[in-house]
């Protein structure tokens, strides 16, 4: 094979450029395939509000009633109220019911209240567990879910809370997700908090994207992360009931690590440059290394080995975090889990639970047909897709796009 074999010594300002150059691709070169959500140049991968792949439950989805039907249920600022109570078929017991009934259910501006001074942010990736690409990448902003629960005054008999926003008043459009009391009230050190959401890429979040408020879960896939938030509820069910079990899906499942191709050509001439790049998911196991392997179709496949652990994989490079990225989001309360607050810089890089971008260097290949695969190494050293090759716990196949050289 005559394709050139990439230095092994890039600087950081050569991944920046190439990380940038990725995205700037000719559009004939990117015609007819694109995969992964859209990013802004820079190692972060920012994806803009707009621009997030959208996996969405409602008939009609909430957000797209009438204005005077969106006050009326409380999907704007302005009217939005959140519950929170005690299971009526368990004996959870808390002191004060958070009720809109009786006045007492907290209001956006309650909520931006306990902001002011207990507000934080934290960069994560979106991602269904049943499809194969994130669905963006951003920086999430608003007030750990236990500030708000410990108003409630919790006392005893509780293992979960479950939680739901607008369905409609149709009790089949309802999704609910649980959480283990211990993940609300305590994470680890070095963890992020769950967070009730107010802000994407420091704006308010749209409607489209979850608002008024939404429930964001750093390390879990996107069903964890409820979007039009209303109702919480304490419980102590000892076993959770979440819709999407009901979809033969793993529900304590949480992000894995993969990596995946971003605009790359069906087609391209024997004198063109390639540059061989995507996004890589950090998921719970954190993220080594991505690697590549381009292959010519004539050539056979390992035998016998089915995630091509004996194949010719080379390393591409991870693009260096980028502080520009995240600069335009006003004054953003950075979580100390992911970022020094002295510096503003991340405690590692990549960070877990986000989308990173990687690359390699140009090349030209001779005529032919080829195909590309990608993969990440974590830091345990499991090659995807291991250590947890299962589709119902989230996908992270090796992806595999085709090359025509003419």
């Amino acid at each position: 094979m005559s394709d050139v074999t990439p230095p092994s010594n890039f600087t950081r300002r050569d991944l920046l450029r190439l990380g940038a150059a990725a995205i700037g691709v000719t559009p004939a070169l990117a015609a007819g395939r694109k995969q992964g959500p859209v990013c802004e140049s820079g190692g972060c991968c920012i994806t803009p509000s707009g621009d997030f792949y959208n996996v969405e439950r409602g008939n009609p989805v909430p957000y797209k009633l009438p204005i005077e039907k969106q006050r009326e249920i409380g999907m704007v600022r302005e009217t939005w109220q959140l519950e929170v109570i005690a299971d009526p078929e368990s004996n959870a017991k808390i002191e004060r019911p958070m009720l809109r009934a009786d006045g007492t259910a907290l209001t956006f501006d309650a909520l931006m209240k306990i902001a002011e001074t207990k507000a934080t942010s934290f960069l994560k990736v979106i991602t269904c567990n049943n499809l194969a690409d994130p669905l963006g990448h951003g920086l999430w902003e608003g007030v750990p879910l236990r500030e708000v629960l410990w108003l409630a005054g919790p006392v005893e008999n509780l293992r979960h809370v479950y939680y739901y926003g607008h369905h409609n008043e149709d009790p089949k459009q309802m999704f609910k997700c649980y959480l283990p009391m211990n993940r609300v009230f305590e994470e680890p050190p070095g963890e992020l908090p769950v967070l009730l959401c107010t802000k994407l890429n420091g704006e308010f979040l749209t409607g489209e994207r979850g608002g008024p408020v939404r429930m964001i879960v750093p390390e879990a896939y996107g069903f964890k992360s409820v979007k039009w938030l209303q109702r919480i509820v304490f419980t102590n069910a000892h076993q959770s009931d979440d819709t999407y079990a009901n979809g033969n899906n793993d529900t304590n499942s949480w992000l894995k690590t993969f990596a995946r191709f971003a605009l790359l050509p069906e087609k391209i001439s024997a004198g063109d440059e390639l540059t061989i790049h995507g996004n890589a998911q950090v998921g719970v196991s954190g993220l080594a290394k991505v690697q590549y392997w381009l292959r010519r179709m004539s050539e056979p496949l390992p035998a016998n080995d089915r995630y091509f652990a004996k194949a010719p994989w080379q390393d591409a490079q991870i693009v260096p975090f980028d502080g520009e990225a995240i600069k335009g989001f006003g004054a953003a309360p950075l979580h100390p889990a992911q970022f020094d607050p002295a510096t503003k810089q991340p405690r590692e890089w990549p960070l877990r639970h986000t989308l990173c971008r990687w690359t390699a260097a140009p090349r030209k290949l001779a005529p032919g047909n080829y195909e590309l695969r990608c993969r990440t190494i974590d830091l345990a050293d499991h090659a995807q897709p291991m250590p947890r090759p299962f589709p119902k716990s989230g996908r992270n196949n090796i992806q595999s796009v085709k090359l025509e050289v003419v």
